[in-house]
């Protein structure tokens, strides 16, 4: 078994496709072909079954030399990471995701200060929901993610980071803007800017839950799936919609938005680091926590 072998048949396994695994690898997919078939003759057993046309499955053979595959090439990984700190040069990977709220606003001041401090580190950010973080971090794709404490699973390690409350999004004039405490009654009388139905982790299906055990009619005028775009709408006078926003930070100046708490129906949640526990971070990754702790 070769170390091009290895690697090409972790990426097949990884994306099910020897079309975007020849994409990851800079190679044919008839090559990556001749190497599994290499590999399963050296075994002697299937490592892959094709499923119709396109799609492929692991065997349990596949099973097993995909997870020592993921295995080593982290090894590998943190091996090359390591020679780099003993030579003193601070060089590798650092992959990372996050919703786009929690990139816009929270991480401006953090990036030029962590690109400053390391140049050589190659960094890979991605805009995702939390949903598709957690996927991405479970998968090994990812170094760390941010999502909702409240949402991620706990076979991962989670850091708590940011405290995040709820709160109702009006224009400044609306006539709940001047409310302490909404109720959910008063909500429903005007249009609602919600996310999608199909979008998980988004609190929605917390909220009409509220609607429907108070028997209250509610009416959603727009669906959108970014709190920047609901939020503009919102200043325009459409609807009302919801957010969760950090506790520290202030309202923008700039926004003609007036921010109602509602943590008498939504208790406050936390946006967490998502890792792996069995993950083992570099130098470099150790120190771009330090730096979003500090």
């Amino acid at each position: 078994m070769e170390w091009q072998q290895i690697l090409g048949f972790y990426q097949v396994a990884r994306l099910g496709s020897f079309t975007r695994a020849a994409e990851a690898t800079y190679r044919t997919q008839s090559a990556l072909s001749q190497q599994i078939k290499a590999l399963e003759e050296e075994w002697g057993c299937p490592l892959l079954e094709r499923i119709g046309k396109k799609k492929l499955r692991l065997t349990a053979a596949g099973e097993r030399l995909f997870r020592f595959s993921e295995a080593i090439l982290e090894k590998y990984e943190h091996l090359q990471e390591e020679i780099n700190a003993i030579k003193g040069e601070q060089k590798g990977r650092l992959r990372l995701a996050a919703p786009f709220t929690t990139l816009y606003h929270l991480f401006r001041e953090l990036l030029p200060a962590y690109i400053r401090r390391f140049p050589q580190v190659q960094l890979s950010i991605l805009d995702r929901s939390q949903e598709r973080v957690i996927e991405l971090v479970r998968s090994g794709d990812l170094d760390f993610g941010l999502a909702l404490e409240s949402t991620a699973p706990r076979d991962l390690e989670l850091r708590r980071w940011q405290k995040v409350e709820k709160v109702l999004l009006t224009p400044p004039g609306h006539p709940l803007a001047a409310c302490q405490r909404a109720s959910m009654e008063e909500i429903a009388k005007y249009p609602l800017i919600l996310p999608p139905q199909g979008l998980k982790f988004t609190g929605r299906s917390v909220l009409e839950d509220h609607f429907r055990k108070l028997g209250v009619d509610y009416h959603i005028i727009m669906e959108s799936s970014n709190v920047e775009l609901s939020s503009l709408y919102v200043e325009m006078g459409l609807g009302i919609s919801f957010a969760t926003v950090a506790s520290h930070l202030p309202v923008p100046e700039k926004r003609k938005l007036a921010f109602i708490p509602l943590d008498h129906y939504f208790p406050p949640d936390y946006i967490a680091v998502v890792l792996r526990k069995d993950k083992v971070l570099a130098p470099h990754k150790e120190a771009f926590l330090e730096m979003l702790f500090g």
